[in-house]
């Protein structure tokens, strides 16, 4: 999701870095706030539903898809770029070491309920972030992973406090130093929402329900600064409609409306917008990538900057705890064949659990090969010839590293049946209980993937592993589990950028070579495509598109 821009020292000089960053220009522009939209409607195809509206407890791109046309953060993305530029601050800067961090904020945003933005409506935001029930602190994965923990557990917690020192001017204190913040502001879940609307709709009012989670009415309402607004979301018909914010601080967008309309079915998605019924959509099979462009269609590519994985959990197979089965899974499956017939051109086998555009990315590793041979043999050695996983796939989605979940889940199945794996099929929509099921840990064995929020080792080793009391891994159930925490954690503080990213080279060996909590597989480029008539898409390398600048024929 990321020419990716090296996160800057927590340090004096790297505050005064930051400092400077956040003075850059950005693209947004500085409207007067008087415009409506321009005319006219985008229309999305958007290959999965959104479970709910409040990018606190979002996880997923879809939910984001939506949520990011609609909420901004006090730091922002500048279009087509991972670089960091102000979006709600006007400017930051932090004391020497880092953990005392001043914000200016724009002085001329409402909320879309007509909510003034201010410091006061910031630490209200933390506040609440900070102070969620046993089920929010569950949902609200975002924020556990990159702040560490809630204010049942301050002792974990990377956020300390938050406090207006002038109407338009907010300090933000932190435990540590770390190179992950100001920049982790970027980040869709930690967008900032309209304090009366949240309180008004129990927004933390989040309790379990089952497998899943019941959320609040605010959850179906949301309010944001953003350039759009919620209108509504037709489940059954599976529409969701946002329109112009009037009141928008900064420039108009093009279009008046945007509409996602929910099309799990990539050949669905394409028939669609052969027939004009969308405008565009996301993750075109890539064997549909020429076809669609010699149509007239604008096919285009992003950088890959994501990780493909077959993750694993020991919490309901004791045998996963054992290193020699661990090493036989990397072994038993065959990535290189994978990458060859399963992915776009321009996919890579993974090496690591993370991109090599990233600092701290270890160039001396290597993919293992595939040798079913091997994997049997280190099956036999453990006593687990006969080994059983409860392995999953999600349906009714199509993500940047995962273009076609049944067919990758297929053939890495086929892989473990070869060595003599039985594996128990499980499968459950992407949105329908798949997310819940993988944290919740039922499952052996999945298929998920990541695509970074901004360029940072940390991002993604950290958010897989760096949290040990909630992660996908289940590495709490590991003697190494502490140790790895503690690992990224002292690597993320360190604040000389070489000595960082050598830190994170080791943790990188370490988790490849001595941990095996899963296999890498894979990192590729995913396409976004539009029809002839659609003007102003900014493709972000963060596939974190923002849609205020999209028109269509030219309205």
């Amino acid at each position: 999701m990321r020419t990716i821009k090296k996160m800057a020292s927590v340090a004096v000089v790297g505050a005064l870095a930051l400092a400077a960053t956040s003075c850059a220009e950005s693209e947004r522009g500085d409207g007067d706030g008087e415009s409506s939209g321009g005319g006219g409607t985008f229309t999305f195809g958007a290959a999965g539903a959104p479970e709910m509206f409040d990018p606190l407890y979002a996880t997923d791109g879809e939910t984001f898809r939506v949520t990011r046309q609609m909420f901004q953060g006090l730091l922002g993305i500048e279009p087509g770029s991972a670089e960091v530029v102000p979006e709600l601050a006007t400017e930051w800067e932090s004391n020497e070491d880092g953990t005392e961090w001043t914000f200016q904020l724009r002085d001329d945003v409402t909320f879309h309920d007509g909510t003034e933005f201010n410091a006061e409506a910031v630490c209200a935001n933390f506040d609440r972030m900070f102070e969620q029930n046993k089920a929010g602190q569950v949902a609200a994965e975002y924020w556990g992973y990159v702040m560490g923990g809630f204010s049942n557990d301050p002792e974990s917690s990377l956020f300390e406090s938050c406090e207006a020192t002038g109407d338009y001017e907010v300090v933000v204190n932190i435990t540590r130093a770390t190179a992950g913040f100001p920049t982790m502001l970027t980040l869709s879940s930690l967008a900032m929402q309209s304090p009366t609307a949240m309180e008004e709709g129990d927004a933390n009012g989040i309790q379990t329900a089952g497998e899943g989670f019941e959320f609040p009415e605010y959850a179906n309402n949301p309010v944001g600064t953003g350039p759009y607004q919620f209108v509504e979301y037709d489940e059954a018909n599976g529409s969701i409609t946002l329109e112009a914010y009037d009141d928008y601080w900064g420039d108009a967008p093009k279009s008046s409306e945007l509409v996602f309309r929910v099309i799990p079915d990539e050949s669905t998605r394409r028939q669609e917008l052969e027939a004009g019924s969308i405008d565009g959509y996301d993750l075109p099979s890539p064997t549909d990538w020429q076809g669609l462009e010699d149509a007239g269609n604008q096919v285009e590519i992003r950088d890959p900057f994501n990780i493909f994985y077959f993750g694993l959990n020991p919490t309901n197979n004791p045998a996963l705890k054992k290193d020699e089965v661990r090493e036989a899974l990397q072994y038993a499956i065959d990535r290189e064949q994978l990458v060859q017939t399963q992915l776009p051109e321009g996919a890579e086998v993974a090496t690591q659990f993370m991109p090599s555009t990233v600092g701290g990315y270890n160039a001396d590793l290597q993919a293992t090969p595939y040798d079913p041979d091997k994997a049997k043999q280190l099956l036999a050695d453990a006593g687990e010839e006969n080994l059983t996983l409860t392995f999953a796939y999600p349906t009714e989605v199509s993500r940047p590293y995962m273009p076609n979940p049944q067919e990758l889940y297929e053939a890495i199945r086929t892989n473990l049946e070869d060595v003599g794996i039985t594996v128990e099929v499980e499968t459950a929509s992407w949105n329908g209980g798949y997310l819940d099921n993988v944290t919740a840990g039922k499952y052996d064995a999945y298929l998920l993937g990541w695509t970074g929020d901004y360029d940072s080792a940390h991002n993604f080793i950290g958010t897989f592993f760096g949290n040990l009391k909630e992660n996908d891994f289940g590495t709490s159930a590991y003697p190494w589990g502490k140790q790895l925490a503690d690992d990224l954690q002292a690597a993320d503080e360190i604040v000389d950028e070489d000595e960082r990213a050598a830190a994170f080279e080791e943790v990188n060996a370490q988790i490849m070579e001595e941990y095996m909590p899963g296999v890498p597989i894979s990192h590729s480029p995913p396409a976004l495509v539009v029809g002839p008539d659609v003007e102003g898409v900014i493709p972000s390398p963060l596939t974190a598109e923002e849609f205020d600048t999209v028109s269509v024929g030219g309205q």
